[in-house]
């Protein structure tokens, strides 16, 4: 598996600045073309799986389904890992179904590779 860490807090903090109309004129054209590729970033991440790593040491692994400006971050479909002191074991997840995690508990989040792939044809 590759490990792709997202920054989701950049992209919020431009989609806000756009929103909230802090720029003007040729800066807030920039700051639009920014907040497209940023808010596209964040669509194509919707429904992939993520590994997010918390600051207790727990890893939650869930399909993301969305954030807020503050960087919360629902995952459904979640499984929990707890921090082992075995570095070779994780032992077995507990199945939480749908999770909130707050943005201020993430230290990193992961995107599966195979997630990024496009679905061949049905």
């Amino acid at each position: 598996m590759v490990r792709i860490l997202r920054n989701i807090n950049k992209y919020l903090t431009l989609i806000i600045k756009v929103n909230g109309g802090e720029a003007n004129g040729t800066e807030l054209q920039a700051e639009e073309c920014l907040y497209s590729s940023a808010r596209q970033k964040l669509e194509n991440l919707l429904n992939k799986s993520m590994r997010i790593r918390m600051t207790d040491g727990r890893t939650l692994v869930g399909l993301f389904l969305c954030t807020d400006r503050d960087c919360n971050v629902i995952l459904g479909s979640a499984q929990e890992f707890l921090k082992s002191t075995d570095s070779f074991s994780q032992g077995e997840p507990r199945v939480l179904g749908l999770a909130m995690i707050p943005g201020h508990h993430v230290v990193s989040i992961e995107v599966e590779s195979e997630s990024l792939q496009p679905a061949h044809g049905l």
